[in-house]
């Protein structure tokens, strides 16, 4: 027997908990039958709530079956799935209703494979997939748009920062902090999709809480007396490799780090290098000689001047190589044999414990023309980057852009009372 009840809906609904339950259940009678459910809720209110839903459907699924028609849902009512490592506590909720995430993810691959064709590298395209198939789809994939939230947005980060564990110390293996911004930059791409078709009003809020903003850290890149000990180290290596067999490899390293620390490309441009888009010019400026580079990347088509040391390893991989003016010059990127090197020199990280990589020999140029005293805007435009980059992540740690004789000014001192008399006493 019912030992407490409440009545709702003018009395067609009531809402009642039976003895030795903790749960509520409800009832009406609708079509010469009575209908009962269960709540699964503790909390009164929260019941009421449920059973408001519940006796609605109840009516609607009536009508269409006094018309005649089949019933508007076979299942009403549903356990809300809110996704990986969320806590189930038995609560029953209506199936969320309106186009899904998955929807608005398949939307945007199928967008933005088209869109950007030929403008953006195939790679990050493809890396936008894999965000949507590896990541976003498995958390998000059951979600109604509708249903996203800024909370929800958080929860994923912190799912992402705990889903995973080391198997050799049972720690949570986090993402790089680049890995899940990219991961986040996708997800706001793909509710922009949904923005764009009408399916949600706007965008919730995606910004990381609790992080006003970030340390200001220098990239990794290599001091004059780290980057002679590389360059030094290739260089024997390249007289001397470990087999005879990969003598051609090991010189071509040599001639690829003095190269990148002489132009400043990145290791993608470099890649793409033919020995037509490198001529040797006699510099007017200077009077040496240099490569006037073609450079194409991920900025299009832009300009570099080298510094006159690119001038002999370049010719050496040409001459090596026999190149022709559509061949690649280095091609592919020596990512293995660049860490072979720096593990076997201790030089895999900085003070900072920043990993350093081919790209660092593109950070190592900038950083050695700013302590030279160069130009920064010129740097900047030689590098097909902003000055605002270059101050952020590069110049800002650098010694030399202080200048000691504006920072040491010393007040004059004013001279004892007994001296100034003495200079001003009248002679007799």
């Amino acid at each position: 027997m019912p030992v407490e009840t409440h009545v709702l809906m003018d009395g067609a609904l009531h809402v009642y908990r039976r003895e030795n339950s903790r749960y509520w259940q409800c009832s009406t009678y609708l079509g010469s039958l009575n209908h009962r459910q269960t709540t699964k809720e503790v909390n009164l209110a929260a019941a009421k709530d449920f059973a408001r839903d519940w006796y609605m459907e109840r009516c609607v699924e009536d009508r269409q079956r006094r018309r005649g028609g089949a019933p508007l849902l076979d299942n009403p009512v549903q356990l809300l799935v809110a996704g990986p490592g969320a806590s189930t506590d038995g609560r029953r909720r209506r199936t969320p209703t309106g186009p899904t995430f998955g929807d608005a993810a398949n939307a945007f691959t199928s967008e933005f494979e088209v869109i950007t064709l030929g403008e953006r590298n195939a790679e990050y395209v493809k890396q936008k997939s894999d965000h949507v198939r590896v990541h976003l789809l498995p958390f998000f994939g059951k979600f109604a748009l509708g249903d996203i939230n800024a909370g929800t947005v958080q929860e994923y980060r912190v799912h992402r920062q705990t889903s995973r564990l080391d198997p050799k110390t049972g720690k949570p293996k986090k993402p790089a902090r680049a890995t899940l911004h990219g991961e986040v930059v996708t997800l706001r791409q793909v509710l922009k999709t949904a923005n764009r078709k009408g399916w949600i009003d706007a965008l919730p809020d995606m910004s990381a809480p609790y992080k006003t903003s970030g340390k200001v850290e220098h990239r990794a890149w290599f001091s004059p007396e780290e980057y002679k000990i590389l360059y030094e180290a290739t260089r024997e290596r390249a007289k001397n490799p470990p087999k005879e067999r990969w003598r051609e490899v090991c010189e071509t390293f040599h001639d690829y780090v003095l190269f990148m620390g002489n132009t400043g490309l990145r290791p993608d441009e470099s890649a793409r290098l033919q020995m037509r888009d490198v001529k040797i010019v006699q510099d007017e400026s200077t009077g040496e000689r240099i490569l006037e580079i073609e450079v194409r990347g991920k900025r299009g088509v832009g300009f570099c001047k080298s510094m006159p040391g690119a001038i002999l390893p370049f010719e050496r991989v040409r001459k090596r190589k026999q190149l022709k003016p559509t061949d690649v010059i280095f091609g592919k990127t020596p990512r293995e044999l660049m860490n072979t090197v720096l593990e076997e020199l201790n030089l895999k990280f900085d003070r900072d414990d920043h990993i350093r990589t081919c790209y660092s020999l593109r950070h190592t140029y900038i950083c050695l023309r700013l302590l030279e005293g160069a130009d920064i805007y010129q740097v900047a435009k030689n590098c097909r980057t902003s000055v605002e980059m270059i101050e952020k992540f590069y110049g800002r740690h650098l010694k030399n852009n202080i200048d000691a004789s504006a920072v040491n000014v010393r007040k004059a001192k004013p001279k004892p009372i007994a001296a100034r008399r003495k200079v001003t006493k009248p002679a007799t």
